[in-house]
């Protein structure tokens, strides 16, 4: 099977030997990798454990299963990894994951930062990243402005009325 972190390697060489405890992430990226697998995978228990034991207090475990398994997980892309290193005691990775719930796509773009306590890497927190707001190039067309179809009437007596549309079509 294919790792779910888009690694392109397979599941037993890339993340399963992580999260099944057969030996320890060797950086932060390959420990964020091996929590994106587990949420694909509803591997829970991995969640709790990589999570830094001061922070596990604050898991659903619950609540943290059920999203896992609703979820259709559809792909991690890493998008800039700093320290986090074999030879660094913390890291960041800035991550999108993808997946699918209730039928509507969502990316979740998240800064994660990671910190190594006695030679193990755990997830400590992270920083959502929203996405900056839309802003209008054209000018917004007023009520009284010309109607951009060309009729010449104002906006509001044309294509500005709710209904328009079905009113002007042809009758057969």
């Amino acid at each position: 099977m294919d790792c779910p972190c888009n690694s392109g390697e397979d599941y037993d060489r890339c993340c399963g030997p992580v999260i099944r405890g057969e030996r320890l992430a060797a950086s932060a990226v390959e420990l964020m990798r091996s929590r994106y697998s587990a949420y694909a995978l509803g591997h829970i228990d991995w969640i709790h454990d990589s999570q830094s034991p001061d922070g596990r207090q604050f898991i659903d475990r619950q609540a943290t299963e059920q999203w896992s398994k609703r979820a259709e997980w559809q792909g991690l892309e890493i998008l800039e990894i700093r320290e986090g290193g074999p030879d660094d005691a913390e890291g960041f990775v800035e991550f999108k994951a993808r997946y699918t719930l209730g039928g509507e796509a969502i990316t979740h773009h998240e800064i994660a930062s990671f910190r190594k306590e006695d030679g193990k890497w755990y997830f400590v927190d992270g920083i959502e990243m929203k996405p900056r707001p839309w802003k209008r190039v054209e000018p917004k067309l007023g009520a009284n402005d010309p109607c951009s179809c060309g009729s010449g009437k104002k906006y509001k007596k044309c294509h500005g009325r709710p209904g328009t549309a079905l009113a002007r079509a042809p009758l057969p």
